[in-house]
């Protein structure tokens, strides 16, 4: 594991040249085709998202190529319904493929789209910073690729506004420094009909539940915090961005949406259609969380039934479901329920696409230094049930009843031997995904504790266990092995869950550059450490002993300083 770990950290520091000039300002940064000079500490650069910036490359390549493709065949009918013309020799022009790249930093992306994706017309990077647009177009002269790359300096809401109509772009590209919720109104009006979207989302502590109010004020979503919560994090970014999108007349379809490392990251095809927009209370559900057992229930907040008055028999009209019955107590444990939600319930990936993607990186392994986790991460999402959404983690089923944990495959096999499906979730090594009910999850955990018991001082003083474990089981549960259950991602050994390959593995800080090669915490994190110590150390005392108020601001400008 750690000479694994070690590899990965070589791959990326051999990518990542850096040669200081004598006054220690100036970095040289190789990645993918593109080679970047940065002179400035305010723009921001982190060598952690090569993966991001791999995965995006590979999904934008096979993008670019189908909407290419569909647009000229849309426009090729069009024209024939128009001129009344059925010959083949109607004239169609080249579909010309812009992408903008909103909050664009270093250009680094926007380079590597410029001269690694094959269908690209034009790219736009876009910042802010005046020193990030410099920057950018220091490195566009620099990578020969200023026939495609636009560079901009302007606020991303108002540029992406500017081009809502009828100059709109076939994919746009949102990668902040935490939450994207802010971007969102104008970015989905921005893309063409059929267009792709790229989010990405940094503040997993507010998504994953630490913080349910932020959540819903940033997200219109209260998170829980549960096992489950990464893909939780990615449900709930949909649904925002469906919201967003409903206010236009247009709705999303989930191309691939993933979590790994800090952060997630969704690839949703933008399409325009007020009559499926009506359709989206029944792709969304409220969620009931146990605080005990962890156990989901899901209420969907609508569904579809064949249009009486309507002809066609494959027309769906919306309705209200009726209210279930909602219990204040869990059926497993007796424990209480907690309400979260709206989060997104439909598919979160479209399996012929991934396919599609997967098999572009094993045809080009040499154009992705990442190529071999993007492999295994596209394997695992390629063999999910995407129609089921969350999963339960073994570590948290049999540690709710302080029983040994479970092999995976064992598992796995008893799961398919009761009929239902099983697979893995990318988001969590240790995670089971199933179309079983949650009756029959705990009837196998119940028939695991017959072999294996749990020590009786440990449910003494826990209700939770007691109660589950004292349940009848009702189910037929079969622990033989199945050959079916070890899927084909794990048989060919794929890099599946990568682990932190080098220290301080994270987003960074905002506008900071980092090279990946500091050892031990950052210049700012050394000048802040013990700050609120010595502040008291050396706070003058008041007449009665007790240490004076200081100002907060002085006493912070001045250890800046």
């Amino acid at each position: 594991m750690f000479l694994n770990k070690y590899r990965i950290f070589n791959r990326i520091t051999q990518q990542i040249i850096t040669r200081m000039a004598s006054d220690g300002s100036t970095a040289y940064i190789r990645e993918g085709a593109a080679e970047l000079s940065v002179s400035s500490d305010k723009v921001f650069y982190n060598p952690v998202q090569e993966f991001n910036r791999d995965l995006s490359i590979a999904v934008l390549t096979i993008f670019a190529k189908e909407y290419k493709e569909e647009t000229q065949k849309k426009t090729l009918q069009k024209a024939r319904r128009c001129e009344k013309i059925f010959q083949d020799a109607i004239f169609v022009p080249e579909t010309e493929v812009h992408i903008l790249e909103a909050l664009a930093a270093t250009g680094l992306r926007s380079i590597r789209y410029a001269k690694e994706i094959p269908n690209v017309t034009k790219v736009v990077a876009n910042d802010m910073s005046e020193e990030a647009v410099e920057t950018m177009k220091y490195n566009v002269e620099r990578n020969m690729v200023k026939d495609i790359i636009e560079t901009s300096q302007e606020d991303a809401c108002i540029l992406m506004m500017k081009n809502k109509h009828p100059k709109r772009f076939a994919a746009v590209d949102l990668d902040p420094y935490g939450c994207p919720s802010g971007f969102l109104d104008s970015a989905v009006q921005c893309v063409q009909d059929g267009g792709l979207l790229l989010v990405t989302a940094t503040d997993m502590a507010v998504l994953a539940g630490n913080s349910p109010e932020t959540c819903y004020s940033k997200y219109g979503s209260i998170s829980v915090k549960a096992k489950c919560c990464h893909e939780m994090a990615l449900r709930i970014l949909l649904q925002c961005i469906e919201s967003h999108a409903n206010r236009y007349g247009r709705y999303i379809v989930p191309l691939l949406s993933i979590s790994v490392d800090f952060y997630v990251r969704v690839f949703v095809k933008i399409y325009n259609g007020a009559e499926i927009c009506k359709q989206t209370i029944s792709k969304l559900s409220m969620v009931k969380h146990c605080v005990g057992c962890d156990a989901i229930t899901f209420l969907p907040m609508g569904t579809l039934k064949p249009h009486p008055t309507e002809k066609n028999p494959d027309k769906l009209k919306t309705c209200l479901p009726p209210i279930p019955s909602i219990s204040d107590h869990c059926e497993h444990c007796n424990q209480t329920l907690r309400l979260c939600g709206p989060i997104w319930s439909h598919p979160i990936h479209d399996e012929a696409f991934v396919s599609r993607v997967l098999v572009h990186v094993e045809e080009n392994p040499m154009l992705f230094n990442t190529s071999k986790r993007m492999a295994g991460v596209l394997s695992v999402i390629r063999e999910e049930l995407h129609d089921v959404p969350l999963y339960y983690v073994m570590q948290r089923l049999f540690g709710a009843v302080h029983l040994e944990t479970m092999p995976m495959l064992t598992m796995r096999s008893a799961i398919l031997n009761a009929g239902y499906r099983v697979s893995y979730s990318h988001a969590s090594k240790l995670s089971i995904k199933t179309d079983a009910p949650a009756q029959f999850v705990w009837d196998v955990v119940r028939t695991w504790a017959k072999e294996h018991p749990a020590k009786a001082s440990k449910l003494e003083s826990d209700a939770v266990a007691r109660h589950i474990l004292s349940r009848d089981i009702t189910s037929t549960v079969e622990l033989s092995p199945r050959a079916d259950a070890n899927p084909a991602s794990r048989r060919d050994a794929r890099l599946r869950y990568q682990h932190n390959p080098a220290p301080n593995w994270g987003p960074g800080t905002r506008a900071t550059l980092k090279t990946g090669f500091e050892i031990g915490p950052s210049l700012k994190a050394r000048r802040k450490q013990n700050k609120k110590k010595q502040k008291r150390d050396h706070s003058p005392m008041s007449e009665d002993g007790g240490r004076k108020k200081t100002d907060t601001k002085t006493s912070e400008s001045e250890s800046d300083s």
